[in-house]
């Protein structure tokens, strides 16, 4: 499956890297290929399949059974994380759009992973600060407005468990953020999110070139 995020790698290297990873199954190709066709040039937005090989191997390899996930999109990551967690496991979606999120909706419950989610539509900011204040999530994973990561960020780093994990998407933007000259809002926040990360000695990071950049950070 083609993937125009990993914009760092040759169509064949990536080729190669998505047959040595474990395969999306048919749920998850539909899921692709529905997302493609009802959002059309909004696809885009959905993450790579071995992006969510990833997410769903740490998921299972840390033992993840609190999650939180910002900007759900058709639920594809959503779905990675949920059918990771244990049956007794919980993952809070937040999102803005009832239209994207009634098709992650479908596949949550062909999956038999609704119960698990719990999905509230709002701005995710507003979400996270009504939540209580104390450590509660074992990993949480951004993937929403770009001007708006630092603060959800925030909101996370101290609703985190020590030792719990933050994964960021989109951190290098089509290698945009380290063109001087792009000085669009989303590059700029996301030249500063990253700048942030890297300089709080809350958490250690790690920025890693999984599809179009992800950072994994993790709470001292």
């Amino acid at each position: 499956m083609a993937d125009p995020k990993s914009f760092h790698l040759t169509a064949e290297i990536h080729e190669y890297l998505t047959r040595h990873s474990t395969p999306i199954d048919d749920l998850q190709r539909e899921l692709v290929a529905e997302t493609t066709e009802a959002t059309g040039g909004f696809a885009r937005m959905q993450i790579a399949p071995e992006q969510g090989v990833f997410m769903s191997l740490l998921t299972k390899a840390l033992g993840v059974r609190h999650a939180v996930e910002i900007g759900t999109f058709t639920g594809y990551s959503s779905l990675a994380v949920a059918r990771a967690l244990p049956a007794d496991g919980r993952l809070l979606c937040c999102d803005v759009s009832e239209e994207w999120t009634a098709i992650a909706r479908r596949y949550w419950e062909r999956a038999g992973v609704a119960d698990r989610i719990d999905l509230r539509i709002g701005p995710a900011a507003d979400t996270l600060a009504a939540l209580p204040a104390e450590p509660q999530f074992d990993l949480a994973f951004i993937d929403a407005d770009k001007t708006g990561y630092e603060r959800y960020f925030e909101e996370l780093v101290p609703r985190l468990r020590p030792g719990g994990v933050i994964l960021v998407d989109n951190v290098l933007w089509s290698g945009q953020v380290i063109d001087e000259a792009d000085t669009s809002d989303d590059t700029v926040a996301l030249r500063a999110f990253n700048d942030h990360v890297v300089a709080d000695a809350r958490v250690e990071c790690v920025m890693l070139p999984i599809s179009d950049g992800l950072t994994f950070i993790r709470k001292r």
